[in-house]
């Protein structure tokens, strides 16, 4: 095609600027949507597998196993109930375990989930390719009243090791009670995982035992307040007034001993992680702990969960996806009407390019590329408003909402997407194409028009 030509296509653009302008920036909508809820998929999946790597089983009180792995890995709900720490450390004896690190729950910080567990938890939790947790500053705990941070705790309020906080009773925004007499001092901060793992405080077993000392379900009992959110600690029975300030060094993960005898025997707990040395003997330690007599507990893998949980997110993908199309079909609707209303307008100019020569096929494909340009500037503004997005807004959603964005180039279904909005578009100039090239050089000169 002549370049002449196309030149001319481009001045006839330029003079329908304005109303070509509202066509791209309704396509650049639709790219937004499309693109945007496929980049969320995506990350919402990656984060979520993320957070189950090198975990085998998660052990809790009988229910359903999407809560368990909700409120035990993604620190999402409430507990439905407590397990006997010597239940724990029987499943930890059973052959094959390679590990066991116990969860509990109850307490949070300014919303953010407080996560009772032991040093296990920063030698076999892992991540992402099975990637160990690191210390961006700072170590684990050295007394019972240390706390260890994640990366958008420490990030949001500011904290870094030696800082001294105060954790609050109960879940999310509903703390009534601070622990205001027991405050702890930031030992580490994490580096980002990019899992929930950056969204806890983690505090060791024999800590959040301290914090509840002399607690009744859930509420301090009757004359232990010592002013407003704080507490008079006294002793139970066998314990010393205040709690030790080094902790247990049968908790602190010496890696020669067996996995039981690094747990500490007098713990409450919610749940337990189990890690084991074959995966082959996943099966046979499941049914051992469905079918356990000292208690009610259950056994699930955390693929299989997962599994459960994208088919319950499936149909709501699909009609996400469903809205993004509709969107872009009014869009390419949109662009349709927009040339062929121009076409009326335009009929003495495409007689006039019939007239010094040019074939009709040649004012087809002009016809055709102004489209094709229309939809692909809008597409470009699209896809480079998304990414302009994450860049400078995804530390704002990530700390508003939990989900963290990665600038990164397209993926495959991403780059299927934006292919088909292409073809889609093309296909949606052809109309408007073929009207032009129908046109007959007696119409475009005729003394009505």
């Amino acid at each position: 095609m002549n370049t002449w030509l196309l030149n001319l296509a481009w001045r006839s653009a330029w003079n329908r600027r304005f109303t070509l302008a509202l066509t791209v920036l309704s396509i650049a909508l639709a790219t937004i949507m499309l693109l945007g809820m496929e980049r969320l998929r995506h990350e919402l999946r990656g984060q979520f597998t993320a957070a189950v790597s090198g975990t085998d089983l998660i052990v809790g009180t009988r229910g359903g196993q999407l809560p368990l792995l909700l409120y035990t890995l993604f620190h999402t709900g409430s507990p439905t109930g407590t397990l006997k720490m010597s239940s724990v450390l029987d499943i930890a004896r059973q052959p094959g375990v390679a590990w066991a690190v116990p969860i509990a729950k109850g307490d949070s910080h300014q919303g953010y989930p407080v996560i009772g567990t032991t040093q296990d938890y920063f030698q076999h939790v892992r991540y992402g390719l099975r990637q160990v947790l690191e210390f961006a500053s700072g170590s684990p705990w050295q007394s019972v009243f240390d706390v260890v941070l994640g990366a958008d705790v420490a990030r949001d309020l500011g904290y870094a090791a030696g800082t001294t906080l105060t954790l609050a009773h109960g879940d999310g925004q509903l703390n009534v009670i601070k622990h205001d007499d027991k405050p702890f001092r930031v030992s580490g901060v994490l580096v980002r995982t990019g899992t929930p793992v950056d969204r806890t405080l983690l505090i060791s077993l024999q800590a959040m035992d301290a914090l509840h000392t002399g607690w009744l379900a859930g509420t301090p009992m009757p004359g232990r307040l010592n002013g407003p959110g704080t507490v008079t600690e006294t002793p139970r029975p066998g314990n010393t007034t205040n709690p030790p300030d080094s902790l247990d060094p049968a908790s602190t993960g010496n890696a020669t001993t067996r996995p039981e005898q690094r747990l500490p025997a007098n713990a409450t707990v919610n749940a337990a992680l189990i890690g084991l040395e074959r995966r082959a003997a996943v099966f046979s330690l499941q049914r051992f702990i469905n079918g356990y007599k000292n208690e009610p507990l259950m056994a699930i893998l955390p693929g299989v969960a997962l599994d459960e949980l994208w088919g319950l997110i499936t149909p709501v993908e699909k009609t996400l996806r469903i809205m993004a199309w509709l969107v872009a079909g009014v869009s390419l609707a949109g662009l349709v009407s927009v040339l062929l209303a121009s076409m009326n307008e335009r009929r003495r100019e495409l007689a006039i390019l019939r007239s010094i020569g040019v074939r009709p096929s040649g004012i087809l494909a002009v016809v055709s590329l102004e489209s094709l340009c229309v939809a692909l500037a809008g597409m470009l503004l699209g896809s480079g408003t998304l990414a302009a997005g994450i860049a400078f807004g995804g530390s704002w959603l990530q700390a508003r909402t939990g989900l963290h964005l990665t600038l990164s180039p397209p993926t495959l279904a991403e780059g299927t997407l934006l292919a088909a909005l292409l073809g889609v578009s093309l296909l949606a100039s052809l109309l408007p194409a073929w009207r032009a090239y129908r046109a007959t050089l007696a119409d475009g000169l005729s003394p009505t028009v």
